[in-house]
């Protein structure tokens, strides 16, 4: 059932009778969920932000290799030392910007092949990051298509989290004093996120389902799992070899669950029976976050997640562009656009999750939601 949403101002005149109607060519448009996106993309379309940035992304393309060989080699020139610490860290740093680069590239942003693309994102993602190209589109697509639906995005299937009061309730009492501080062991549980994105993308090639090019994944994760790991003990010594990889992995799983986590946590949960159109599904359920070009290079333009979320194929470089056009267009339909500061979304998500452990009512109930109840 998709729920009743109220037509922009000017819209809801009646219609004129036959005798009096104007020529179809004078006669104004009528506003539509549909044609409502549909006018939107043909604004940013107009404006150029669709269009490819091939000097841009093959500069980062050559930048990948280049940087990660340079690492490799300061590791290895440093030799078995506690400084390497502080080279884990900057590892860390450099795998999860080469992971912005490999959403880009997932999301057919980099070249109009879409095979390409397939190509750029499995080398990215499985030779140079570790994290299955395979797993993440199984898992990402879903996310994309309904973004913080129950029972639709596995966004919302963390182990460890709960993300809406009905989760919540399935606890028994020795979980409920832990899900009722939730918010507390979020930031602390996050470099855990580097293990588990590299263990999920392992278990996923490794199934029996079919997975594209599974070979080819095996191949080049192995390589980069393997052979990571393998050239930390041969450089380190056992004990700081442990604590190197353990620094690395917790940097990494912090620095990606950090840049992920602003964009939809905190925002209205989505009951499974309510469906609505792609612009409402994509803005109201996503946050940006305000900053300048140095955010925007930190969070890899994620923090524009609302135009991301409209546009997943446009240029990361353009999103900074296109928000200011998506927030006018939103603001005349009447569609809240969220935007907060960093620190105030992170402040919204650990009170959400604090809320929803507690089992009240989800303080962001979807307003589709609401607005159907009230019929």
């Amino acid at each position: 059932m998709v729920p009743t949403t109220a037509p922009p101002s000017g819209s809801t005149a009646a219609r004129p009778k036959p005798a009096e109607s104007k020529p179809a060519e004078s006669r104004p448009a009528r506003s539509s969920p549909s044609s409502d996106y549909t006018r939107l993309a043909a604004t940013v379309r107009e404006a150029g932000l669709l269009r490819r940035r091939y000097g841009y992304y093959w500069t980062r393309l050559a930048a990948v290799p280049l940087s990660i060989g340079a690492a490799i080699a300061l590791f290895i020139g440093i030799g078995d030392s506690w400084w390497q610490l502080f080279t884990a860290a900057a590892f860390g740093i450099l795998f999860t910007q080469t992971a912005f680069l490999g959403h880009d590239a997932a999301h057919r942003q980099i070249f109009a092949s879409g095979r390409w693309n397939d190509w750029a994102s499995l080398l990215i993602g499985d030779l140079f990051v570790g994290m299955s190209y395979g797993w993440w589109r199984h898992k990402h697509t879903r996310h994309h298509a309904n973004p913080n639906k129950v029972g639709s995005d596995p966004d919302l299937g963390v182990p460890v989290i709960e993300f809406s009061a009905a989760q919540a309730r399935r606890h028994g009492p020795a979980l409920r004093w832990a899900m009722a501080h939730q918010g507390a062991f979020f930031f602390p549980i996050l470099p855990l996120e580097g293990i588990s994105l590299h263990v999920a993308s392992v278990r996923r090639v490794f199934e029996r389902e079919h997975v594209d090019r599974r070979a080819v994944e095996i191949a080049l994760m192995g390589i980069r799992l393997g052979g990571f790991t393998a050239l930390v003990f041969l450089v380190l010594s056992p004990a700081i070899a442990v604590l190197f990889l353990v620094v690395q992995l917790g940097v990494f799983g912090f620095y990606m669950g950090g840049s992920f986590a602003p964009n939809h946590k905190g925002m209205p949960v989505v009951p499974a029976g309510v469906t609505h159109d792609f612009l409402r599904r994509q803005v109201l359920m996503s946050r940006n976050i305000r900053g300048g070009r140095l955010l925007d290079i930190a969070m890899g333009g994620l923090n524009y997640q609302i135009e991301h979320h409209l546009f997943p194929s446009m240029p990361s470089l353009h999103l900074r562009r296109a928000a200011p056009l998506v927030a006018d267009y939103c603001r005349t339909l009447g569609v809240p656009y969220t935007q907060v500061g960093l620190v105030s979304s992170y402040r919204t998500v650990l009170r959400y999750l604090n809320r929803v452990g507690l089992r009240e009512r989800d303080p962001f109930d979807c307003p589709l939601a609401a607005q159907r109840r009230a019929l």
